[in-house]
């Protein structure tokens, strides 16, 4: 069984136009709702045995935030820069290149690749809103029939659900 978590991350401040797009901060609702999903995780006893993030300030930041709520090392995040501007054949490729000894992977990143992605994984239409969490469950052993085969089961969360 394999399960992956796409995070989108959360709420980014445009205050200041001049900075590049990969230095933008959380925004002060999106510095309480990161936190706020990633104990949620942690109230189900959700573990990961890989977080992986963005290099992106906002995403890195998203991923800090859930790692503290999970129980991991800020300096055990693997910071993948195909996870920037990237597309959702760039993301199966990461995710069909996982090591087959993790069991549990989650991905912080960006829409619209992880709406995409989560759409084309479970054969419907997925909306990602900031900090939302698509999880995936998968009967395979292997990360390499990730997008082939159908999850067993879906779950999305995100901040405005109750």
């Amino acid at each position: 069984m394999k399960t992956l978590f796409l995070v989108r991350h959360a709420k980014s401040s445009r205050v200041d136009p001049g900075l590049a797009d990969r230095n933008r901060p959380l925004n002060q609702r999106g510095e309480a709702d990161a936190p706020m999903m990633g104990r949620r995780l942690a109230a189900r006893g959700v573990k990961a045995d890989l977080l992986m993030s963005s290099p992106a300030l906002r995403a890195l930041t998203t991923a800090q935030s859930f790692a503290d709520e999970l129980g991991v090392d800020h300096k055990d995040i693997a910071v993948e820069e195909r996870l920037y501007a990237s597309s959702v054949d760039t993301l199966l490729e990461i995710i069909r290149g996982l090591d087959g000894r993790l069991d549990r992977v989650m991905l912080v990143g960006h829409n619209p690749e992880f709406g995409d992605l989560a759409s084309q994984l479970s054969g419907g239409s997925i909306e990602m809103p900031t900090c939302a969490i698509a999880e995936f469950s998968f009967d395979t052993a292997a990360w390499s029939a990730i997008g082939d085969t159908a999850p067993t089961e879906v779950v999305l969360d995100s901040p405005k659900r109750a």
